[in-house]
C-alpha cells in the first residue's frame, strides 16, 4: 500500500502548476480575526500575512463522536489563506495530515477563492485523546467537514463554496457530498478512486496496459521476479539499510522479509503511479542487473525506508480506514508472474498494516452506499484522472441520476494529473464550468509555486 498513502505531495505540486485569477484585495488581518474570533470553539494559533492575504493556522473542536456531541472534543487543524469575504470558497482536504504552510490547490487559483485545508481526523494532532478507533470513519469525517462549512459560512463566507481534494483527499471531498450533498456547490475530485468491490480489482491488469511501450512492464514483471529470485541476497541487503539508518521492520509487517515482499509487489504500481513512459529504460529488466540495481531500484520507486515500523506509523489510520471501509487493491492474487515466489498471503493489503488489536471489522457496502449516491443523486462533480495512473483502474463513474458533472483524463498523466495537464480544449471546458458553478470569470495572472511545506512528509513515490 505503499503506492497510495504517501500521494500527496505529487499531487500537489501537479496542481500548483497552472493558471489562476487576478488576486482580489485581501482584508486586514484584524479583519478576517475579528470575524473568526466569533466562530465558537475556533482559536487561532498563529497568523500572518502571505503574498498580501492573511494567513491563519486554526484549531477548531469538534466532537470525538458526533452522534455524542457533548462527549470527548479534540481539536482539528486547519488553515484559512484568506482573499476576500465576497469571493468564492474553496475547502481543500489532502484526506491525511499535512496541514502546514500556505499553498493554493487548482481550483482555488481557477476561482480566486479562499481556502480552507483541513488535516483529517485521527491524523497527527487532530486525534482525540481516547484514539478510539471506531470513530474513524467516513460519516465521522463528513461531519467534521459539515460543521466546518456551516461555521464558516455563518461567520466568513456566505458565498459559493467548492470541495476539492486529491487522491484520498479527492475521496475524502465526495463522501462529504454523500453525507452533506447541500454543503457546497460543487466538488473538483482528482485522481480519486473508487474501490467498490474489494475483491474484484482491476488494478494488476490495468498497469499491464499501462505506457506505451509492452517491453516496458515486461521489464518490470523481470525485475520483481529476479528480486524474489534472489530473496536471501536482498533481505540481507534490508537488513544492513536497516541497521544503518535505524530502522525496524517487525511492528507493522512482521518481519523485514515480509516487508521486503510488500515492496516487491508494490513497485510496478508505484512506478506508474508517479513516473512516465520516459522513465522504462530505468528499470533494470535483465538477468544482468545486479544485486544493487534491484534494490536501489525498489528504494528509488516504493522506498524501502517507507516499510519500515517508522515509516508507516504515521500512516496507520489510511491503513485502518482502507482496511474496514475504503477497500485496497488486491495485488498479490493477481500477479500471477510471482506463482511460488511469494511467502505472505496478504503482504501489501492494508490490514497487514493494522494491529490485530484494533483491525476493524470489514464493512462491505460502505463504498457501494457512496457509489450509488453519486450514480443517482450525485451534482456538480468533476472528476480528473491520468491515463497510465493505476488509481484510474477503478474510479467514481456516473450513473443515470448523475447531473451537471464531468469526467477528463489527462493523456498518459499519472497521480499527479490536473486540469492545467489536459489538452487545451478539454483544460478551457473544465475551467469554465468549474468558474461558471462558482460564478466567476477568468482573468490571466502568474502562475502559484508555492507549496504546503507540512505535506513534504509525504514523500512521493
Amino acid at each position: 500500500m505503499r503506492r497510495f498513502v504517501a500521494s500527496v505531495v505529487a499531487v500537489l505540486v501537479a496542481a500548483l502548476i497552472g493558471t489562476s485569477l487576478t488576486p482580489a484585495a485581501a482584508a486586514p488581518v484584524d479583519d478576517v480575526a475579528a470575524r473568526l474570533a466569533t466562530i465558537p470553539g475556533l482559536r487561532i494559533e498563529s497568523s500572518s500575512v502571505v503574498s498580501g492575504k492573511p494567513f491563519f493556522v486554526l484549531r477548531y473542536t469538534q466532537p470525538a463522536d458526533h452522534r455524542k456531541p457533548n462527549g470527548e472534543k479534540f481539536e482539528q487543524r486547519i488553515t484559512l489563506w484568506h482573499r476576500d469575504f465576497a469571493r468564492p470558497t474553496v475547502l481543500h482536504t489532502t484526506g491525511y495530515g499535512g496541514v502546514g504552510g500556505a499553498f493554493t490547490a487548482e481550483p482555488t487559483r481557477l476561482v480566486d477563492g479562499n481556502q480552507l485545508n483541513v488535516e483529517q481526523r485521527f491524523f497527527n494532532s487532530s486525534t482525540p485523546a481516547s484514539q478510539d478507533w471506531s470513530k474513524l470513519n467516513i460519516w465521522q469525517a463528513a461531519s467534521d467537514h459539515h460543521r466546518i462549512v456551516q461555521a464558516f459560512k455563518k461567520a466568513l463566507y456566505a458565498g459559493k463554496w467548492v470541495s476539492t481534494g486529491a487522491s484520498k483527499g479527492g475521496m475524502t471531498s465526495v463522501y462529504h457530498r454523500r453525507f452533506y450533498p447541500n454543503d457546497v456547490d460543487a466538488t473538483v475530485a482528482y485522481v480519486a478512486p473508487q474501490d467498490v468491490f474489494n475483491k474484484a480489482d482491476t488494478y494488476v491488469a490495468f498497469i499491464q496496459q499501462a505506457g506505451t511501450d509492452p517491453a516496458c512492464n515486461a521489464a518490470l514483471r523481470n525485475m520483481q521476479r529476479n528480486t524474489l529470485l534472489r530473496r536471501p541476497a536482498m533481505l540481507a541487503k534490508l537488513k544492513e539499510y536497516a541497521a544503518a539508518n535505524g530502522l525496524t521492520y517487525e511492528s507493522t509487517f512482521g518481519s523485514a522479509d515480509r516487508a521486503l515482499e510488500a515492496a516487491v509487489l508494490d513497485t510496478p504500481f508505484a512506478f506508474w503511479q508517479y513516473s512516465t513512459q520516459a522513465s522504462c529504460p530505468s528499470v533494470p529488466g535483465t538477468a544482468a542487473a545486479t544485486d544493487q540495481q534491484l534494490f536501489d531500484f525498489i528504494d528509488q520507486i516504493s522506498g524501502w525506508s517507507f516499510y519500515s515500523d517508522e515509516g508507516t506509523a504515521g500512516f496507520l489510520p489510511y491503513y485502518f480506514q482502507a482496511t474496514q471501509q475504503l477497500n485496497w487493491p488486491d495485488v498479490a492474487s493477481k500477479t500471477t508472474w510471482l506463482k511460488g515466489l511469494l511467502h505472505y498471503r496478504e503482504a501489501g493489503d492494508a490490514p497487514a498494516a493494522v494491529p490485530d488489536a484494533i483491525e476493524p471489522r470489514h464493512e462491505p457496502f460502505a463504498m457501494l452506499d457512496v457509489d450509488l449516491w453519486l450514480k443517482t443523486q450525485g451534482r456538480r462533480m468533476l472528476f480528473v484522472y491520468g491515463e497510465n495512473d493505476p488509481w484510474s483502474a477503478e474510479k467514481f463513474a456516473p450513473g443515470p441520476g448523475t447531473r451537471d458533472s464531468h469526467w477528463y483524463t489527462q493523456p498518459g498523466g499519472n497521480h499527479g494529473s490536473s486540469i492545467s495537464g489536459l489538452p487545451a480544449a478539454q483544460r478551457t471546458e473544465a475551467t469554465s464550468i468549474l468558474q461558471k458553478w462558482m460564478g466567476v470569470t477568468a482573468q490571466p495572472v502568474t502562475q502559484q509555486t508555492t507549496i504546503d511545506p507540512g505535506a513534504r512528509q509525504f514523500k512521493p513515490r
